[in-house]
C-alpha cells in the first residue's frame, strides 16, 4: 500500500491519540503517506479527510481525546452511506484504513474490508469490553481517573460518616467497576454480570458497621444503574446519611497514563505492518502479555468473562 487512512469512532478514549501518532510514524517509517480521517465514518462519507505527516501529530501523544474527532454514524449503516464511503476511499486514494474504536466500529471496519478497502481495528474503548482483546486503550486511565475521584468523595464521607454510592462507566461491563472498588476499598461492588439487590448491600453495610466501619462507598457499573434509588434505599432502611455520585464523561477524559501511551503505540504500530503487507479485516489485539491480531469475524464472535474471584477477594478485605 501507499497511502492509507486512520480514523477514530465512538466513544473517545485517553491514548486514542497516541494510537494516531503511532500509526502515522510508523506508516510514514514505511515510506507511505497518511490521510486522516475526521469524525470517523460520517467524516469517511463527508470526505472529512486531511493530510498528515510527522509533524502533524507531534505532541499529541500525553494529550486525552482525539485529533480526529469522533462521533457516531447512522448512515454508515446504509448502503448509500458505504458506498459514499468507499467512493472518498477512491477520491483521496486510500488504500487501507486503521480504525480506532469498539465493536461497532470493527463491524464498519468489516464491512469496507468486504468491499475492497483493507481495514484493521485497534480497540479503543474505557470499558475493556472488547472481547478478542485482554486490554483496551483508555481503560487503565479511566480507572485511574475514578479512583482520584472516589477517593476525594472518600474524605468528605469519612468527614460526615455518610454512604457514598458511586456510579463508575463501563457501559454494558463491570470492569472499572471490580478493579476501582477493590482500589479504594469499596463495601460492595455492583456489576451487571451478577444479579444483586440492594437488601443483599445493606446487610454488608450493617456488618461492616457491627465491626466498627463508620463510612462506606459502594462502587456500581453503569450497566447496573440506578444509584439514586440504591442511595435512597439505604438511607431508609439503615437510617446512614448516604449520597449518590454519578462520575459521567470525566473518565473519559486526562492525560493518558503510561500503559495506555504503551499500549496505544505497540498496537498501532501492529496494525500498519498489517495493512503495510496488504492485509485486512483484521483487528490488533493484546493477549497474554503479546500484541498479536485476529480475523474481524472470529473476533467479534469471541466471548470475555470477568474475574468474578476479584468480587470474593473484595468482599473479604472491605470489612
Amino acid at each position: 500500500m501507499k497511502t492509507i487512512g486512520v480514523l477514530t469512532s465512538g466513544g473517545d478514549a485517553p491514548g486514542m491519540n497516541a494510537a494516531i501518532r503511532a500509526v502515522v510514524r510508523t506508516a510514514i517509517s514505511l515510506g507511505m503517506n497518511v490521510k486522516g480521517i475526521k469524525r470517523g465514518y460520517s467524516g469517511l462519507i463527508d470526505g472529512e479527510i486531511i493530510d498528515l505527516d510527522a509533524r502533524s501529530v507531534a505532541d499529541i501523544i500525553n494529550r486525552g481525546g482525539t485529533m480526529l474527532y469522533t462521533a457516531r454514524s447512522g448512515r454508515f449503516k446504509t448502503s448509500e452511506g458505504i458506498a459514499a464511503a468507499i467512493e472518498n476511499c477512491k477520491k483521496f486514494g486510500i488504500e487501507g484504513i486503521a480504525v480506532i474504536g469498539g465493536d461497532g466500529s470493527f463491524r464498519g471496519a468489516r464491512e469496507l474490508s468486504n468491499r475492497g478497502i483493507p481495514c484493521v481495528g485497534i480497540p479503543g474503548t474505557i470499558d475493556n469490553d472488547i472481547s478478542s482483546s485482554d486490554y483496551t486503550i483508555g481503560y487503565d486511565t479511566a480507572m485511574n481517573t475514578a479512583l482520584e475521584m472516589i477517593d476525594r468523595i472518600r474524605d468528605t464521607a469519612q468527614s460526615h460518616d455518610r454512604c457514598s454510592v458511586i456510579e463508575v462507566m463501563g457501559r454494558h461491563a463491570g470492569y472499572i467497576a471490580e478493579n476501582v472498588g477493590i482500589a479504594v476499598g469499596a463495601t460492595d461492588i455492583l456489576i451487571p454480570e451478577i444479579e444483586s439487590n440492594a437488601d443483599e448491600v445493606i446487610s454488608r453495610i450493617l456488618e461492616a458497621k457491627a465491626n466498627g466501619k463508620q463510612h462506606f462507598i459502594i462502587v456500581v457499573a453503569e450497566g447496573v444503574g440506578n444509584v439514586e434509588g440504591l442511595a435512597k434505599e439505604i438511607m431508609d432502611k439503615t437510617g446512614i446519611d448516604t449520597r449518590a455520585t454519578i462520575l459521567g464523561h470525566v473518565q473519559r477524559g486526562g492525560n493518558p497514563t503510561v500503559l495506555d501511551r504503551v499500549r496505544a503505540t505497540q498496537m498501532g504500530n501492529a496494525a500498519v505492518h498489517l495493512l503495510y503487507k496488504g492485509i485486512g479485516n483484521r483487528v490488533v489485539s493484546y493477549k497474554g502479555s503479546k500484541i498479536v491480531d485476529f480475523d474481524i469475524n472470529d473476533a467479534l464472535e469471541m466471548k470475555k468473562e470477568i474475574a468474578f474471584d476479584k468480587l470474593t477477594v473484595a468482599r473479604e478485605t472491605s470489612m
